[in-house]
């Protein structure tokens, strides 16, 4: 009869029927009273305790704790787990440790739950505590004890605790549990004891791809990619299969060491492996993509995200936004942002980048007065994208703007990437005493800080100012790179530091380790040009390891033309010529060289060469802020409704210039 009893409470509670469950119990009560056994009433309160704890109801839990302290169980080994079990369920941890403390039952089970439960709380100290307890109360941990005490181990990096649970699993018949070796590999990862944990994984008997995953993530956290990528290789050849997390790990390691090809061929070996890529996946592919500027392959990912749904995701969108814009595909990546309905910084950021990168300054500044009008505050990334661009078209006025709103905002004094860019645009602009002025304020310099003052410098022809901050930059122990060594390579020659410019280039590889480049040699073409030593011009660019380009035979042109070199201009002249460039100010440039030295059949030549290129001059071309924006006048412009007024503007100007001369 109690056994029915019983067996039907135990239907009701797993269909959830607790009414049904509670009438059942209450028969069961009875019947126990009666014979004085309570091993029924354990087995039914065990149900029921199962049943609160997953449909959380608090109420009658707390009744049948009640009823498991006047039948005096409460150090039941059966019923204390499931209490434990019950209190954690509502996060209530405090009182199940009360409950496991206070029960004198040598079981682990119940433990394990408290510590699982403080470890999936976040309450680490308390779980490592707890672990103590249970080991003082000798009660001795399981397979199931260790991993969750090493787990708060790893997240507290608390190595030295780690290595002492590590002796104590030594000391049990644990060492060569799978679970438990899984979990050593991981703490000793998390807390950068990085050989310990290649040590334990190489030793272990068996592996599963719980441990593979976890050696190469620990790898791959600590940007030690050639070892990542080379268990990646060791799994696959072992024949385990890599979860999703570990290929989208790999594959974006890949991405940030500018393996750029095999991130790509990472991603379509997921899909065919995995038959799925997730956004994460997407996004690498979108990343590479946009490096080599693979922009059909990209399109391919951009069409498969719209497959899968996964174009909806934000990091997805803005992916997109910043592969069409590195690709120079404006059009596609501003249409991605305008179909955005939650737009965040990021998608702003992305959008107004990738306008600056291409130059549309009327594009950047519109979005970035848009982003103002919304409400958004911009963040040090979005002023770090736009402020590159003011300098490069000389925008001082807009420059000047967002200086004010630096200034203004406390939080964005910190960054030295936004004062290393107002620096640039105040030289670029010919305010080189303000950019000085910066440039002294800042307490922490950069290689960049030194080379926007460099310039600066250079571009106004005070070289040897330049040279004495390149100087105090190397005291300074701050390496100089590639773009510094141009910037006063570039300095010296438009100072005509001939002897000074060819001692800093003799010393590049020797002293500063920066092997030339194409930028290099052409400033050295250039300074060996505007000093006269044509030829020592024409040798540099005759021997150095890279094909000379349109502007460096263009420079050497315009050097002979200076000089009166009419013969090496003319060589150089055929150089250009070989290359047939579309830009039509190298063919004024050659024909003016030759009207200068009289040569008109040579002139002829050149003009029919550029109608048979169809290439053509354009019209001379200037712009205008009148406050609204940039206004475009080209020559012998009519089309403006203004344009008596502004032919009447321009007499009136020419007039005053003439009377200043």
């Amino acid at each position: 009869m109690v056994d029915c009893l019983v067996i039907t409470l135990k239907d009701f509670a797993t269909r959830g029927h607790l009414s049904s469950a509670f009438r059942s119990f209450s028969l069961i009560q009875g019947h126990a009273l009666a014979s004085s056994s309570c091993d029924f009433i354990v087995d039914s309160l065990s149900s029921l305790l199962l049943s609160c704890t997953n449909l959380k109801l608090l109420r009658e839990g707390k009744q049948l704790h009640a009823q498991v302290i006047t039948w005096g169980l409460q150090h039941n080994s059966a019923l204390v787990p499931k209490l434990v079990s019950y209190y954690a369920a509502f996060d209530f941890i405090d009182d199940a440790h009360t409950i496991v403390a206070n029960s004198n039952i040598l079981s682990s089970l119940p433990w394990n739950i408290l510590i699982s439960s403080y470890v999936r709380k976040g309450c680490f100290e308390d779980a490592i505590y707890t672990y103590k307890q249970m080991c003082c109360k000798g009660i001795r941990p399981d397979r199931f004890t260790y991993p969750s005490v090493l787990k708060a181990c790893a997240v507290q990096s608390n190595l030295d605790f780690g290595r002492k649970v590590h002796h104590s699993i030594i000391a049990s018949s644990l060492n060569s549990d799978l679970f438990v070796q899984n979990a050593l590999v991981s703490m000793y990862g998390k807390c950068g004891d990085l050989e310990s944990a290649r040590n334990i994984f190489n030793k272990m008997p068996v592996k599963d791809d719980v441990s593979w995953n976890s050696v190469i993530s620990e790898y791959a956290s600590r940007g030690s990619w050639d070892e990542a990528f080379e268990l990646f290789e060791c799994m696959r050849v072992a024949g385990v299969e890599a979860n999703i997390i570990t290929w989208n790990t790999v594959a974006g390691g890949c991405l940030k060491t500018n393996n750029f090809e095999w991130a790509l061929e990472l991603v379509s070996q997921m899909r065919v492996v995995k038959r799925h890529l997730d956004p994460i996946a997407l996004i690498i592919g979108l990343g590479a993509c946009s490096h080599l500027c693979a922009l059909r392959l990209g399109k391919e990912i951009h069409g498969l995200a719209i497959r899968n749904a996964s174009v909806d995701y934000d990091k997805v969108k803005n992916a997109l936004i910043t592969f069409y814009c590195r690709c120079g595909d404006l059009t596609h990546a501003y249409v991605v942002f305008r179909s955005t309905k939650a737009k965040s910084i990021i998608t702003w950021n992305s959008m107004i980048s990738g306008f600056a990168q291409w130059d549309r300054s009327e594009e950047a500044t519109f979005l970035f007065r848009e982003l103002f009008g919304m409400g958004i505050e911009p963040n040090y990334v979005t002023l770090a994208g736009i402020l590159p661009l003011c300098a490069r078209v000389a925008n001082l006025k807009h420059g000047k703007e967002l200086h004010c709103y630096i200034v203004r905002h406390g939080e964005l004094h910190g960054h030295l990437l936004l004062w290393n860019a107002l620096i640039d645009i105040y030289a670029r602009s010919g305010q080189v005493m303000v950019a000085r002025r910066l440039f002294d304020l800042v307490d922490k310099r950069d290689a960049v800080t030194y080379t926007s003052m460099i310039a600066g410098y250079g571009i106004h022809g005070d070289g040897k100012v330049a040279l004495k901050l390149f100087e105090e930059m190397i005291r300074s122990e701050i390496r100089a790179d590639d773009v510094a060594m141009v910037a006063v390579l570039s300095a010296c020659s438009h100072s005509g530091l001939v002897a000074e410019g060819q001692t800093l280039f003799e010393r590049m590889q020797t002293v500063y380790g920066i092997t030339p480049r194409l930028e290099h040699f052409a400033c050295m073409a250039d300074l060996y040009g505007r000093g006269g030593f044509l030829k020592k011009a024409k040798e540099i660019l005759s021997r150095m390891p890279y094909k000379p380009t349109a502007d460096m035979w263009a420079t050497l042109i315009g050097a002979c033309r200076i000089h009166g070199n009419t013969d090496l201009g003319e060589w150089a002249a055929e150089k250009l010529l070989e290359l047939k460039p579309q830009r039509p100010g190298y063919y004024v440039l050659i024909a003016n060289m030759y009207a200068a030295a009289g040569g008109w059949d040579k002139l002829m030549k050149v003009r029919a060469f550029m109608r048979e290129l169809g290439v053509r001059k354009d019209p001379g071309c200037a712009w205008v802020d009148i406050g609204t924006g940039f206004v475009p006048f080209v020559v012998e412009d009519t089309s403006s409704r203004q344009v008596d007024e502004i032919f009447l503007l321009l007499e009136v100007l020419n007039t005053q210039m003439k009377d200043v001369d």
